[in-house]
Order: C-alpha cells, then structure tokens, then sequence
C-alpha cells in the first residue's frame, strides 16, 4: 500500500461509544504512513478492561510502534511521525482522578499538554468520545468529568486541522482546513 505524505497537525476524530472512531484513527494513519505510533492512554483498571486492552492490540500489526502515556503525551518525541492517541476520554480520567477530580486544574493541565503536542511537527489522529449524546451522569463527579471532556473536545476541536465525527462507522467530515 503506498502512502501520502501527512500535513502536520491535529485530525480530531470524536463520536459515540462503539462509533468506529479507533478503527477509522488506525486506517487513516496506515494510508498516511507505512509505520504509524499508537499512544495508548489506558491505564490498566481492572480484568474487563485489560482484555479491551488486549483487543485494541490484537487490531494492530507489526506495521505499528506502541506506546503507554498515561498523561504526558507532549514528552514523547513524535516529530515526522504519524500517531494515533487514542483516546482523550482515558486520558482525561487519568488526569481528573489525579487532579482529586479538580475540574479547573485538570483542564489546565489538559489543554498545555495538547497545545505542546501541537508544536511538534507531526500528524496528530486524536480520538475522543463526544458528549451529551446518552444517559446523563448521574453524581457531580460524573456531571463534572462531562463538562471537562466536552470544554477538552471543544479545545482540541478548535486546534485540529480537520474534525471528523463518526456515526455508525460512517465517518462524517465537519471541519476541513487544508
């Protein structure tokens, strides 16, 4: 398969659970580079979710470089690289949780790791769950955590390049700077 030659900046990529989102991140990084990076911000919780894990490595070939930042992501040198950082939603509960769900303090924290990411001169597939689209969080910790990811999505939105929004696989391009 031959590939085109990236544009640095962010493609943000953001939909509902289950969307398509990771697999449509990993098909364009392919078309763009023969050895894309894969960040994965997860952090290992439980069982259930060391095999989602598991399933999302399966998706991946020899093709790919993975990497494990649970926050950091601007301290990895991805410069000329394509990388898939998938996705905002763990990687914001990462920081929420640290931050003792410090809404202020992990949206600051949030928005200087994306925007020192953004100086590198790489192509940056961001993948985030959208919100306000199902069952409203029922505690204030989960009303908060909802406010943060969609300010973060807004933040991220308002940097990328190009925003694509997936419904039911389909992938549905609402922003397009070339």
């Amino acid at each position: 398969m031959s590939t085109i030659d990236p544009q640095p900046g962010i493609i943000f990529i953001t939909g509902g659970a289950r969307s398509g989102k990771s697999r449509y991140a990993q098909d364009l990084a392919l078309q763009l580079s023969a050895s894309p990076v894969y960040v994965a911000t997860a952090r290992h919780w439980d069982g259930d979710f060391q095999q989602r894990i598991r399933r999302h490595q399966d998706d991946r070939d020899g093709r790919w470089t993975s990497l494990e930042e649970e926050k950091h992501i601007s301290r990895l040198d991805l410069t000329g690289k394509v990388a898939v950082i998938d996705c905002v939603t763990l990687w914001l509960t990462n920081f929420f949780v640290d931050s003792k769900y410090n809404v202020d303090e992990c949206l600051a924290a949030c928005k200087q790791e994306i925007s020192q990411l953004s100086q590198q001169a790489g192509a940056f597939i961001i993948v985030s769950n959208e919100i306000g689209m199902g069952v409203h969080a029922e505690t204030a910790i989960g009303r908060q955590f909802t406010d943060l990811q969609g300010w973060m999505n807004q933040y991220i939105a308002s940097l990328a390049r190009r925003v694509v929004f997936m419904v039911s696989g389909i992938p549905m391009e609402i922003k397009n700077i070339s």
